[in-house]
Protein backbone atom coordinates (compact mmCIF):
# COMPACT_ATOMS: atom_id res chain seq x y z
CA UNK A 1 0.00 0.00 0.00
CA UNK A 2 1.09 3.55 -0.74
CA UNK A 3 0.06 6.17 1.81
CA UNK A 4 -0.84 9.63 0.52
CA UNK A 5 -0.30 12.37 3.09
CA UNK A 6 -3.05 14.93 2.49
CA UNK A 7 -1.62 18.44 2.71
CA UNK A 8 -4.89 20.03 1.60
CA UNK A 9 -4.13 20.18 -2.10
CA UNK A 10 -6.81 20.30 -4.74
CA UNK A 11 -5.62 17.15 -6.54
CA UNK A 12 -5.17 14.70 -3.64
CA UNK A 13 -7.98 12.45 -4.80
CA UNK A 14 -6.53 12.43 -8.32
CA UNK A 15 -3.32 10.94 -6.89
CA UNK A 16 -5.36 8.19 -5.20
CA UNK A 17 -7.44 7.62 -8.32
CA UNK A 18 -4.38 7.37 -10.57
CA UNK A 19 -2.78 4.81 -8.28
CA UNK A 20 -6.01 2.80 -8.06
CA UNK A 21 -6.31 2.91 -11.86
CA UNK A 22 -2.84 1.36 -11.99
CA UNK A 23 -3.98 -1.39 -9.61
CA UNK A 24 -2.06 -0.05 -6.62
CA UNK A 25 -3.60 -0.08 -3.17
CA UNK A 26 -3.49 3.46 -1.82
CA UNK A 27 -4.89 5.33 1.14
CA UNK A 28 -5.29 9.05 1.74
CA UNK A 29 -4.63 10.04 5.33
CA UNK A 30 -4.56 13.41 7.12
CA UNK A 31 -1.07 14.84 7.38
CA UNK A 32 -1.61 15.01 11.14
CA UNK A 33 -1.80 11.22 11.44
CA UNK A 34 0.62 10.13 14.20
CA UNK A 35 3.80 8.42 13.04
CA UNK A 36 3.00 5.26 15.00
CA UNK A 37 -0.31 4.90 13.12
CA UNK A 38 1.44 5.38 9.80
CA UNK A 39 4.07 2.78 10.71
CA UNK A 40 1.32 0.35 11.72
CA UNK A 41 -0.11 0.62 8.19
CA UNK A 42 3.21 -0.77 6.90
CA UNK A 43 3.25 1.41 3.79
CA UNK A 44 5.54 0.43 0.94
CA UNK A 45 5.71 4.04 -0.18
CA UNK A 46 4.62 7.51 0.91
CA UNK A 47 3.45 10.45 -1.19
CA UNK A 48 3.34 13.99 0.18
CA UNK A 49 0.55 15.75 -1.70
CA UNK A 50 0.45 19.33 -2.79
CA UNK A 51 -1.24 21.95 -0.67
CA UNK A 52 -1.54 25.65 0.03
CA UNK A 53 0.86 26.21 2.93
CA UNK A 54 4.29 24.77 3.71
CA UNK A 55 3.65 25.56 7.38
CA UNK A 56 0.65 23.20 7.42
CA UNK A 57 2.25 19.94 6.36
CA UNK A 58 1.59 18.11 9.62
CA UNK A 59 3.83 15.12 10.18
CA UNK A 60 5.46 15.08 6.74
CA UNK A 61 8.67 16.60 8.14
CA UNK A 62 8.60 14.11 11.01
CA UNK A 63 8.51 11.26 8.48
CA UNK A 64 11.64 12.68 6.87
CA UNK A 65 13.30 13.14 10.28
CA UNK A 66 12.55 9.50 11.13
CA UNK A 67 13.12 8.16 7.63
CA UNK A 68 15.13 5.18 8.88
CA UNK A 69 12.03 3.97 10.74
CA UNK A 70 10.04 3.89 7.49
CA UNK A 71 12.75 3.15 4.92
CA UNK A 72 10.36 3.35 1.95
CA UNK A 73 10.35 5.45 -1.22
CA UNK A 74 8.88 8.94 -0.80
CA UNK A 75 7.52 11.17 -3.54
CA UNK A 76 6.73 14.83 -2.91
CA UNK A 77 4.28 16.54 -5.25
CA UNK A 78 4.35 20.35 -5.58
CA UNK A 79 4.22 21.50 -1.93
CA UNK A 80 5.51 18.05 -0.93
CA UNK A 81 8.48 18.61 -3.26
CA UNK A 82 9.12 22.00 -1.66
CA UNK A 83 8.86 20.50 1.83
CA UNK A 84 11.47 17.85 1.01
CA UNK A 85 13.81 20.50 -0.39
CA UNK A 86 13.39 22.75 2.64
CA UNK A 87 13.83 19.86 5.08
CA UNK A 88 17.15 18.88 3.52
CA UNK A 89 18.50 22.45 3.33
CA UNK A 90 17.36 23.65 -0.07
CA UNK A 91 15.83 27.05 -0.69
CA UNK A 92 12.13 27.54 -1.37
CA UNK A 93 10.60 30.86 -2.38
CA UNK A 94 8.26 32.68 -4.71
CA UNK A 95 8.66 31.85 -8.35
CA UNK A 96 9.20 34.61 -10.87
CA UNK A 97 5.56 34.14 -11.78
CA UNK A 98 2.71 32.09 -10.41
CA UNK A 99 2.05 29.12 -12.65
CA UNK A 100 -1.31 27.58 -13.36
CA UNK A 101 -0.78 26.14 -16.79
CA UNK A 102 0.96 23.60 -18.95
CA UNK A 103 4.73 23.91 -18.92
CA UNK A 104 7.33 22.01 -20.89
CA UNK A 105 9.97 20.39 -18.72
CA UNK A 106 13.28 18.97 -19.78
CA UNK A 107 14.26 15.69 -18.17
CA UNK A 108 17.98 15.84 -17.46
CA UNK A 109 18.26 12.42 -15.85
CA UNK A 110 15.85 9.64 -16.71
CA UNK A 111 16.47 8.04 -13.31
CA UNK A 112 13.80 5.90 -11.68
CA UNK A 113 10.62 7.97 -11.84
CA UNK A 114 11.20 9.17 -15.41
CA UNK A 115 12.32 5.77 -16.71
CA UNK A 116 11.16 5.17 -20.26
CA UNK A 117 9.74 8.67 -20.77
CA UNK A 118 10.57 11.23 -23.46
CA UNK A 119 13.19 13.87 -22.62
CA UNK A 120 10.58 16.64 -22.86
CA UNK A 121 7.14 16.54 -21.30
CA UNK A 122 4.28 18.99 -21.00
CA UNK A 123 3.17 18.99 -17.39
CA UNK A 124 0.52 20.72 -15.31
CA UNK A 125 1.81 23.35 -12.89
CA UNK A 126 -0.21 24.92 -10.09
CA UNK A 127 2.05 26.85 -7.73
CA UNK A 128 3.33 30.21 -6.59
CA UNK A 129 6.37 28.96 -4.66
CA UNK A 130 9.09 26.69 -5.97
CA UNK A 131 12.41 25.15 -5.07
CA UNK A 132 14.92 27.89 -5.82
CA UNK A 133 18.04 25.96 -4.85
CA UNK A 134 18.59 22.21 -4.78
CA UNK A 135 19.30 20.83 -1.30
CA UNK A 136 22.74 19.34 -0.62
CA UNK A 137 22.81 15.64 -1.41
CA UNK A 138 20.14 15.90 -4.12
CA UNK A 139 20.40 15.48 -7.86
CA UNK A 140 18.50 17.60 -10.37
CA UNK A 141 16.28 15.41 -12.56
CA UNK A 142 14.26 18.00 -14.53
CA UNK A 143 13.92 21.74 -15.10
CA UNK A 144 11.90 24.19 -17.15
CA UNK A 145 12.40 27.69 -18.47
CA UNK A 146 10.42 29.08 -15.55
CA UNK A 147 11.39 26.74 -12.71
CA UNK A 148 14.98 25.66 -12.04
CA UNK A 149 14.08 22.53 -10.04
CA UNK A 150 11.13 20.72 -11.60
CA UNK A 151 12.24 17.35 -10.22
CA UNK A 152 14.92 16.07 -7.88
CA UNK A 153 16.13 12.92 -6.16
CA UNK A 154 18.14 12.29 -3.04
CA UNK A 155 21.51 10.87 -4.08
CA UNK A 156 21.42 7.85 -1.77
CA UNK A 157 17.82 7.46 -0.57
CA UNK A 158 14.67 6.81 -2.62
CA UNK A 159 13.29 10.28 -1.94
CA UNK A 160 11.94 12.20 -4.93
CA UNK A 161 10.18 15.48 -5.55
CA UNK A 162 8.38 16.98 -8.53
CA UNK A 163 7.07 20.53 -8.74
CA UNK A 164 4.33 19.63 -11.21
CA UNK A 165 1.23 17.46 -10.86
CA UNK A 166 1.58 14.05 -12.54
CA UNK A 167 -1.96 13.16 -11.40
CA UNK A 168 -3.61 15.84 -13.54
CA UNK A 169 -4.80 14.57 -16.92
CA UNK A 170 -3.02 17.41 -18.76
CA UNK A 171 0.39 16.07 -17.66
CA UNK A 172 1.89 13.90 -20.37
CA UNK A 173 2.88 10.47 -19.05
CA UNK A 174 1.68 11.37 -15.55
CA UNK A 175 0.36 7.87 -14.89
CA UNK A 176 3.72 6.49 -16.05
CA UNK A 177 5.49 8.56 -13.40
CA UNK A 178 3.20 7.07 -10.74
CA UNK A 179 3.69 3.61 -12.25
CA UNK A 180 7.46 3.99 -12.00
CA UNK A 181 7.13 5.16 -8.39
CA UNK A 182 4.82 2.25 -7.54
CA UNK A 183 7.36 -0.14 -9.05
CA UNK A 184 10.07 1.37 -6.82
CA UNK A 185 7.76 0.65 -3.89
CA UNK A 186 7.31 -2.96 -4.99
CA UNK A 187 3.61 -2.40 -5.62
CA UNK A 188 3.64 -3.41 -9.31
Amino acid sequence: MIVIMDNGGQYVHRIWRTLRYLGVEAKIIPNTTPLEEIKAMKPKGIIFSGGPDINKTGNCSAILEHYDEFNVPILGICLGHQLIAKHFGGKVGRGEKAEYSLVEIEILDENDIFRGLPRKLRVWESHMDEVKELPPGFKLLARSETCPVEAMKHESLPIYGVQFHPEVAHTEHGADIYRNFAELCGEL
